[in-house]
């Protein structure tokens, strides 16, 4: 099999383009069944279908919300907003989704005292039928349009907007059951349509609520997304292993940061390049992740014994090291590890100050037997420099 290949991943200008020409379609959609639903509605004496025209108004102003938005999560990166501008997506779907509780809580409570006095309602008329009809068919097709630009943006504010449209066409259904059954003689009908249609406009804000909210306390990605992302780090040459693999998502993307561990004795450098190796593989092979933050660990160091923090820093341990190698010529440099909540150090000499390996052997004898009272230095090793030619 040769390499996966993965679409392109669009560009935040072309992202807000298509998101823009999406969104005015369904305002132009929402405006016409806005209007004809208030007019026929109020002519018609259909509850309902009232409330539904409030809800496509709502519509309106939401569609006007997600332009907004989508303008503004193209913005580049800037020094107050260093990740970018995608969580404006976040705040937008948390407004469309209080908006959608708010107004669905309304239109369940104007039911409801509706409801107390049903015997003074007017009759529903025939045209009111025509009209919720005609609503189902305009929503549910404007839905199917949206739900595939939203898959294919990954963006989280267009599918709440999408999920919005299938909600209308489902809650006008009901009116239409409603008015249905409003023009058969059960004119309470169509006041538990509104009702019911009302119950379900404010359960979908509360999720839609719900769901911005957790991307904004920084619920992380679900669990097959990070072991596919553990996967990848770990087929990272040089890196051993992995730990404190946290996620969290930023409108259509995501962010990730790593623990990931190497040889303990291998180069700043070096480890270096494998985290930037590991980030790099992540970003290529996961298009849904904004950016990777790689820490490097040379064991792992989850157990509070080993932290290196509780060990002494460099300059007080030559402090310690220095009267233990007065006697010693002048070391070419010393290289600590912090392991295992010990230390351990290489010391480097020039191949001058030792004629063979014998007096390098020997000066290491002492110097470890000097160093066997250190209560933090494990091991000391000796080596002699060769200088390049």
């Amino acid at each position: 099999m040769g390499p996966e290949h993965h679409p392109p991943v669009a560009t935040p200008g072309e992202r807000a383009a298509e998101a823009q020409k999406a969104t005015w379609v369904s305002v132009a959609v929402n405006l016409v069944m806005t209007i004809a639903q208030l007019i026929v509605g109020w002519l018609a004496h259909s509850q309902s279908l009232i409330a539904h025209g409030l809800h496509s108004f709502s519509d309106l102003l939401s569609d006007f919300l997600v332009i907004y938005a989508s303008r503004q999560s193209a913005h580049p990166a800037d020094q107050a907003h260093p990740y970018g501008h995608a969580r404006v997506e976040t705040a937008a779907t948390l407004a469309l989704g209080a908006s959608l509780s708010l107004i669905g809580g309304g239109i369940l409570w104007e039911s409801g005292m509706r409801l107390q006095h049903i015997e003074v309602l007017p009759t529903v008329e025939l045209s009111a039928l025509w009209v919720a009809i005609a609503t189902v068919i305009s929503k549910e097709g404007l839905y199917r349009y949206l739900i595939r630009v939203a898959e294919r943006q990954r963006s989280q504010l267009l599918i709440a907007n999408a999920l919005h449209t299938r909600a209308d066409a489902a809650s006008a259904l009901v009116v239409v059951v409603g008015i249905g059954g409003a023009l058969l003689g059960w004119s309470f009908l169509d006041l538990l349509a509104a009702a019911l249609m009302g119950f379900m406009i404010l359960h979908m804000g509360a999720g839609l609520a719900w769901g911005a909210i957790k991307e904004l306390i920084d619920t992380g990605l679900d669990d097959a997304q990070v072991d596919a992302i553990r996967k990848t780090l770990l087929a990272t040459p040089g890196v051993r292993d992995l730990h404190e693999l946290r996620t969290r998502r930023m409108a259509h993307q995501a962010l990730v940061d790593t623990h990931v561990q190497v040889d303990a004795r291998i180069s700043v450098s070096e480890g270096h390049r494998i985290a930037e190796s590991a980030r790099a593989r992540v970003l290529r092979e996961h298009p849904e992740v904004l950016d990777v933050l790689v820490h490097i660990d040379p064991e792992d160091d989850m157990d509070p014994d080993t932290y290196a923090t509780r060990l002494p820093a460099r300059d007080a341990l030559l402090g310690e090291l220095q009267p233990m190698l007065a006697d010693l010529p002048a070391p070419e440099k010393i290289v600590l590890h912090y392991l295992k909540g010990q230390i351990e150090a290489e010391i480097f000499f020039s191949h001058t100050h030792f004629e063979n390996g014998e007096a390098l052997r020997q000066a290491e004898i002492l110097l470890v037997g000097r160093l066997k009272s250190h209560p933090l230095i494990r091991r000391v090793s000796l080596n002699c420099m060769i200088a390049p030619k």
